[in-house]
């Protein structure tokens, strides 16, 4: 597989035409003023009155075509009226209007021939210009005219002007460039829209005990469990070890909620009569806005709860009972935890769920989403390659979805968005997908995913507009593949400088998250039912934010196995792991004399803070401090962006490749299955052998005062107390002088061989001897 060229997948800097040109140093001072302004001819068709008929009746069904150039469109035909109401808008672009006429003509359904009513035409030079904020153009009355220009029965009321995308007009507007989509339901689908994901809970029931449960089989001890069922999420306790009528638990189940709470939490106790047989001994149900909310730390009371052997959600009539089982629980709604939906390294949001917890923002994302250059073809439409692109973008609970442009490789969107900011250690994600849900798609279609761009806010300049050309990498079985460019601009405006920093020395996550902490399990499981719950809640929205739209911006399976990402993160390591090795083989080379001059000043060094110890620590900050304004000059002027060096992307092997994509479980043959299996053993025997001579290591160092080897042990015992009387009656200065120019000695004064400390502690005994 050939390698494509590094700099195909590099970030660009661009110089856009922003805001119209309207820029004040890196600031700029209009209302859309991330975008390039895109000229539109606006149509607004409100109604008609006066209309002839063609029938004894005299009413007609009339609909109004707009017309300019090769572009039409119409709106909805009313049946039976003389005096419809439309209002509605039809947008032109500017850049490919290729006529000077506007047509609007008025026409009268038919099945065989629709019949012409009247129109009014306009010249496009005589067309008035209007830009947000001036008020909308006020509608008027035209007489219609036949197609000899003379008057015609009926009026029109229409307003006709030049604005740009930021007009008001603009998202529910029919689009000239969507000309070819027809149906409520394709036009729906190519739309912007902001959507917001759903208020998300942590539920937690704690399972405390059960009384009088009546088994059917009163001659055997119950083996008692608790089943806890809320929508598709099904958890259950432990087997209680209490095997009697009234078993005791003490656990805690988590759940994920959304409100509006549409389904009540589902518990049944449940005797495991046989292995595989399980009689239940009662059922509950709790509706959720019915339980108690919990800001803090503070346990909520206990409440004990009917057991029925029907479901009887609570709150609902029933009848009487003089005798019934009950269970002990105690159950409420966290809101002082952060319902993490995303990737931890990728959160958008940090906040607790309870909104009275909130801190104040600290600034604004403005996101700018201008074009996108060269993007591969991602489907076929009438015998030719197509691909019809639309942008999503996230940042904490809203999510907003540019309009499609239809059958282009460069789409121009020139849309502007904004987030408000709670800290800044948080990244937006936006991602570029090709719709398959116009007429003629599959209605089970899937859009395609063409790349996905990740910018964390911590790395950015405030109140500074970045503007660049993001690589949209996807990664295939194949190999890593350039799907085309995102052109975006970027500003994060901070509103108080002195909160920003505060918030440096704040934890990241909510208090309640360190103060009752959650397992790496839970949050596993909680993480997969929030994604599920925010992926489906949208997937309902009108026109839906799909699921695996959802999915691939919330990195769903990026848990999954790669030997790819296990690569790359061991490299990481040893990235990160560099300076302190060259420091090590720079003092090597100051021990070895191989640059004398350094040497001698390093021994200087060492003598003056070895007799003036107070200056180590300033020295040590200093020399930092340097460092960091030294390096100020080479700070960072792009915002990153995903390596594929880094991610080893550009030299993975196919096979590698091709398990990363494997589903789980594995729907490979079996002597591939074996091979990989083969090569992880192969892996982990090295990881293991590594961890073992950690811990044989470790061993020896608690093996010196164990006596395990006595004679090991008494030499150093020995050793201790020597070590104790001379350093008593030695000053420290002396000691550490000695040490230091022991270490820095010349080569000549050094053996090849190991030192004594490396030979006895090799010599230590150590567990291995035991291991099987």
């Amino acid at each position: 597989m050939q390698r494509p060229p590094m700099e195909d997948f590099s970030l660009k800097e661009t110089k856009p035409h922003l805001g119209g040109g309207k820029v004040t140093g890196d600031k700029l001072t209009s209302t859309y003023d991330l975008v390039e302004q895109m000229q539109y001819l606006y149509v607004r068709v409100v109604k008609a009155k006066d209309l002839p008929g063609k029938d004894v009746s005299g009413s007609c069904d009339p609909y109004v075509e707009v017309r300019l150039g090769n572009y039409k469109g119409t709106t909805r035909h009313f049946e039976k009226k003389s005096n419809p109401e439309w209002n509605q808008v039809f947008a032109f672009s500017k850049e490919r209007i290729q006529a000077s006429a506007l047509e609007v003509s008025v026409k009268d359904k038919d099945v065989v021939k629709d019949d012409f009513i009247g129109r009014v035409v306009f010249d496009l030079n005589e067309i008035p210009k209007r830009v947000p904020p001036d008020s909308p153009l006020a509608p008027q009355w035209y007489r219609l005219e036949d197609r000899k220009s003379e008057k015609a029965k009926g009026e029109l009321m229409l307003a006709v002007w030049m604005g740009t995308q930021a007009d008001e007009a603009f998202p529910e507007a029919w689009h000239s460039d969507a000309a070819t989509v027809s149906g409520a339901d394709g036009l729906a689908n190519i739309r912007s829209k902001v959507y917001l994901s759903p208020k998300l809970w942590y539920l937690r029931v704690n399972v405390i005990e059960a009384q009088d449960l009546q088994p059917s089989d009163k001659g055997r001890f119950p083996e008692v469990y608790v089943k806890a069922i809320l929508g598709n999420q099904a958890l259950r306790t432990r087997v209680s070890m209490s095997k009697s009528i009234n078993p005791l638990w003490n656990e805690d189940l988590m759940f994920v909620a959304a409100e509006p709470f549409e389904e009540p939490l589902i518990l049944s106790v449940e005797d495991r009569v046989a292995p595989n047989k399980d009689e239940v001994l009662g059922r509950c149900g709790i509706p959720l806005q019915y339980v108690d909310r919990r800001l803090d730390h503070k346990p909520v009371n206990t409440r004990w709860f009917n057991l029925e052997k029907h479901i009887i959600v609570e709150g609902e009539k029933k009848k009487d009972m003089k005798f019934a089982s009950k269970i002990h629980m105690r159950i409420c709604l966290e809101g002082g935890y952060h319902v993490l939906d995303e990737s931890t390294h990728y959160s958008s949001d940090l906040r607790p769920t309870a909104k009275v917890l909130w801190k104040s923002s600290i600034g604004v994302l403005e996101l700018g989403i201008l074009n996108a250059q060269g993007l591969s073809p991602m489907k076929t439409k009438d015998g030719r390659a197509t691909t019809d692109a639309y942008c999503v973008a996230k940042y904490g609970q809203k999510w907003v979805r540019t309009r499609t442009i239809i059958d282009s490789f460069s789409p121009k969107w020139n849309e502007q968005y904004t987030w408000e900011v709670y800290d800044p250690c948080t990244v937006v994600t936006i991602g570029v997908f090709d719709n398959c849900h116009l007429q003629g798609g599959d209605k089970g279609g899937r859009d395609s995913r063409i790349g996905k761009v990740r910018i964390r806010l911590s790395t950015l300049e405030t109140d500074r507009v970045y503007t660049h050309s993001y690589p949209l990498l996807v990664l295939h079985p194949s190999g890593v593949k350039k799907m085309g460019e995102i052109h975006l601009a970027v500003r994060f405006t901070c509103s108080s400088l002195v909160n920003m920093m505060h918030l440096y020395s704040q934890p990241l996550l909510p208090k309640m998250h360190y103060i009752h902490p959650l397992t790496v399990s839970q949050l596993d499981n909680l993480r997969h039912q929030a994604t599920h719950i925010v992926s489906m809640r949208l997937s309902r929205a009108e026109p839906p934010l799909r699921k695996e739209v959802v999915e691939y911006m919330l990195d769903v399976g990026s848990h999954m196995w790669s030997m790819r990402r296990s690569k790359a993160n061991f490299f990481r390591i040893m990235g990160v792991m560099s300076g302190l090795i060259a420091v090590g083989k720079w003092f090597d080379q100051i021990c070895n004399w191989k640059n004398p001059i350094t040497t001698v000043l390093i021994h200087i060094l060492f003598l003056i803070l070895v007799m003036y110890p107070e200056l180590i620590l300033p020295t040590v900050f200093l020399y930092m401090f340097l460092i960091g304004v030294w390096y100020y000059r080479w700070r960072p002027r792009h915002p990153p962006h995903m390596d594929t060096r880094l991610s080893c992307a550009d030299n993975s092997h196919p096979d590698e490749l091709d398990e990363e994509f494997d589903t789980f479980p594995t729907s490979r043959p079996a002597d591939i299955v074996r091979m990989r299996y083969d090569r992880l053993r192969s892996i982990a025997g090295r990881i293991q052998t590594v961890v073992g001579d950690l811990a044989t290591q470790g061993e020896r160092l608690q093996n010196l005062l164990s006596w395990r080897d006595p004679r090991a042990t008494a030499l150093f015992v020995i050793f201790c107390l020597i070590s104790a009387v001379v350093l008593y009656v030695t000053p420290f200065q002396v000691v550490a002088l000695l040490g230091g120019f022991y270490v820095l000695r010349h080569p000549r004064f050094r053996y090849k061989l190991p030192s004594v400390p490396i030979n006895f502690f090799r010599r230590l005994p150590a567990r291995t001897d035991c291991m099987l």
